[in-house]
């Protein structure tokens, strides 16, 4: 502990700042399941390796990760091996498609939320390690609003919610975000479509978010981009690869493609949140 005082001193030194923005680290969330989030992750991934950029994936959605599953990768070790010092993170990283890196979750391992001092500090020093090796952190959150769910979005530089045209999911949408201000403070959201029928329909779901967000809730929600229905995406998840993997020129391949290009061109504020080390200094002081 006396190791985890001095590295926060460190951090508010700002001893550390130079390197904060280094790795951007993206969550994405849902307000409930079954919406392509994990799917939305991993292709989204693989658009910004293609892009040139060095991408770890954190599965952090406790007891029911599946990224691996997704990718059909049959992963030896998982964070449970990482966190009980069994193993090094080189031995539990995971390679899937275009090189991405891939920290798979634990079915065995608590939320990372009710973890000890000591816990969260072994982690977020692995997580720190990588620093000068990845470009972006995209952490796969578990669907819904629970503890785990908050405490990832919080410690992220960026949040990312993901949506569909159903009544349901707008629903849940804005009460994850509504959630995320009203407990957190959190004002800064960007929204991406998914399985929409045309670029029409997605504004018109971005809109109802975004009018009600801004009335009921005086925030503002951006727009990322929306990805078309697309009927290779479940041949995709069948055979387990990403569709832009399988079908690199289909329909939702290309929609991913520009979100990642988006998201490439518009700089992370680092006056807003920092990157990497913001992300381990916040697993070391949060409590949510």
């Amino acid at each position: 502990m006396d190791q985890a005082v001095t590295l926060m001193a460190m951090a508010e030194k700002g001893a550390l700042m130079e390197d904060a923005v280094s790795t951007r680290v993206i969550a994405v969330s849902s307000g409930k399941g079954g919406v392509g989030k994990t799917n939305s992750v991993v292709n989204l991934a693989v658009a910004f390796s293609r892009l040139g950029k060095r991408v770890l994936l954190l599965d952090a959605d406790m007891g029911l990760g599946n990224l691996d599953v997704l990718l059909g990768l049959a992963p030896k070790y998982n964070m449970g091996h990482l966190l009980r010092g069994e193993k090094t993170m080189d031995e539990v990283i995971v390679r899937g498609p275009a090189g991405i890196m891939i920290l798979p979750a634990s079915s065995g391992v608590q939320e990372l939320t009710n973890l000890s001092p000591e816990e969260r500090l072994s982690l977020s020093c692995h997580l720190e390690s990588l620093q000068h090796e990845i470009d972006i952190m995209i952490i796969d959150t578990g669907a819904g609003i629970s503890s785990n769910v908050l405490f990832f979005n919080m410690a992220a530089q960026e949040i990312v919610v993901v949506v569909t045209p159903e009544p349901t999911s707008i629903t849940d949408a804005y009460a994850l975000m509504k959630v995320l201000l009203r407990k957190h403070g959190e004002r800064r959201f960007k929204l991406l479509v998914n399985t929409v029928k045309s670029e029409k329909e997605a504004i018109e779901v971005y809109k109802k978010i975004s009018l009600a967000a801004e009335r009921f809730l005086n925030i503002s929600v951006d727009y990322l981009g929306f990805v078309l229905h697309d009927e290779n995406v479940p041949r995709s998840v069948v055979q387990q690869k990403a569709v832009m993997e399988l079908y690199p020129e289909s329909k939702a391949s290309l929609c991913y493609k520009e979100i990642a290009g988006a998201i490439c061109e518009t700089p992370a504020k680092p006056s807003i949140k920092g990157g990497l080390q913001f992300f381990w200094r916040q697993m070391l002081s949060r409590n949510i």
